[in-house]
């Protein structure tokens, strides 16, 4: 009965592999896809099925749709009607020139990514913000990173590989890789699996 309502709701989506299908953004699309599958256990499909799937979650379309316009124009002409009738989640504002593969969006409601880049496989959550200082100056931010709700990361500042910024810490300062940070301002608790009390400097 779950497999059968599961199928009858890829169905919904069908109009929206349509700039999919004619995009250069295809590969990115389906790493996306196989990390979000991972994360939500949709382990019994193939890549085709389990993209129509998550298509009916408005965070997916988000980065979908962001994907599709770094693409070729063939798919932006595509999927801007398509957009009025299956919309993104309206909250979720995605202003960045590039995002790794992979990057998973949890809840995405109140939530501002706009960085210099994006690396490979990061998670972001709910009322985050990443953004600039007011003088255009946005962070970097690398690969494996999560940054938990209600986190703040803002201006020209570096994020490391690896690092955990925890719920509602405030970030201004390069944070070093394999790190964990909490607090307002933030400052590290962990790094390289040991704890440790650390100011960013």
């Amino acid at each position: 009965m779950r497999n059968a309502l599961k199928k009858t709701l890829q169905l919904i989506t069908l109009p929206l592999l349509l700039p999919f299908l004619v995009s250069n953004q295809r590969s990115v699309i389906f790493s996306d896809v196989r990390r979000w599958s991972n994360i939500y256990n949709l382990t019994n499909q193939n890549d085709l099925n389990n993209l129509l799937y998550l298509l009916l979650q408005k965070e997916f379309r988000s980065l979908y749709y962001y994907r599709i316009h770094q693409g070729n124009l063939f798919g932006v002409i595509i999927a801007t009607p398509l957009s009025f009738i299956f919309k993104k989640e309206e909250n979720l504002y995605i202003w960045c020139k590039n995002i790794g593969s992979g990057l998973f969006i949890q809840h995405g409601f109140s939530t501002v990514i706009s960085a210099k880049s994006v690396g490979d496989n990061c998670w972001i959550n709910q009322q985050v913000t990443v953004g600039h200082n007011g003088v255009g100056n946005s962070p970097t931010i690398g690969n494996n990173v999560a940054i938990r709700a209600g986190a703040k990361v803002i201006g020209d500042i570096k994020i490391g590989d690896n690092v955990i910024i925890g719920a509602n810490a405030v970030v201004v300062k390069d944070i070093p890789p394999n790190c964990v940070v909490v607090g307002v301002p933030a400052y590290i608790i962990k790094r390289d699996g040991i704890k440790v009390y650390e100011k960013l400097t």
